[in-house]
C-alpha cells in the first residue's frame, strides 16, 4: 500500500459513507484534528492507526453486487484482473490473464500484486492523485507499461487502463485492463 494514498481514499470512504470526521475520529480513538491532517496529506498514520485504517478501507467484494463483478471480471474473454485498490491484493482476474502468470491462480488471490510493478506502473500509481483519481467521479487512467518477466508471471509491454470501481462497503476495487487504443486515449 502506498503512503500517499491513505489520506485521500479515507476521505471518500467517510463521504460515501456519511460518516463525520468526528465520529470516524471517537471511533478510531484519536483526535478529530488527527482525521483531517491525514485526510489532507499533512500527516500519515502509523503503526496501530495505520493497521485500523487499512482494514477499514481494504476492498471487501461481501455483497450479491460485488460478487458479480467478480464473476463478470473471472468470466472476461479478455486480459483483465480486480484488486484492492488501497492494497493492491488481488480479487479475481479472466482466464487470459491468467494465461500470463506461470503459477497457479490460487497463489496469488488476496495476496498483494505491488511487488510485480513494473517502474511505469509505479510512476503512474505516484500520480494518481494528479489524475483526479480521488475524486468523486474520477476518471480512467490509461499509461503504457514496459514488458517485465517474473518467476511468477509476465507483464507484456501494453498500455493500461485502469477504473476505481466503489463496492458495496464504501471501499474501493481497481479494475485492470490493456488498453488496445493506446496513446489516443492515454492521460
Amino acid at each position: 500500500m502506498l503512503q500517499n494514498n491513505l489520506g485521500p481514499s479515507l476521505r471518500r470512504w467517510r463521504v460515501l459513507n456519511r460518516v463525520k470526521q468526528q465520529a470516524l475520529a471517537r471511533d478510531l480513538g484519536v483526535s478529530q484534528s488527527k482525521v483531517s491532517r491525514w485526510e489532507s496529506g499533512a500527516a500519515e498514520p502509523e503503526g496501530a492507526d495505520r493497521l485500523r485504517i487499512t482494514q477499514l478501507l481494504r476492498a471487501r467484494p461481501e455483497t450479491a453486487a460485488d460478487r458479480a463483478l467478480l464473476e463478470l471480471v473471472s468470466n472476461a474473454a479478455g486480459p483483465v484482473h480486480l484488486v484492492c485498490d488501497l492494497t493492491h491484493r488481488l480479487l479475481a482476474l479472466s482466464p487470459a490473464r491468467a494465461r500470463e502468470w506461470h503459477v497457479p491462480v490460487a497463489d496469488f488471490l488476496n495476496r498483494p500484486l505491488w511487488r510485480f510493478a513494473t517502474q511505469s506502473i509505479r510512476s503512474n500509481e505516484y500520480q494518481l492523485t494528479e489524475h483526479g483519481w480521488f475524486e468523486p467521479f474520477g476518471p480512467d487512467v490509461c499509461f503504457r507499461t514496459e514488458r517485465a518477466d517474473f518467476a511468477e508471471m509476465t507483464i507484456p509491454d501494453s498500455w493500461i487502463r485502469i477504473s476505481r470501481l466503489p463496492l458495496s462497503d464504501g471501499s474501493f476495487a481497481r479494475l485492470v485492463r490493456e488498453e488496445p487504443h493506446g496513446p489516443a486515449t492515454a492521460n
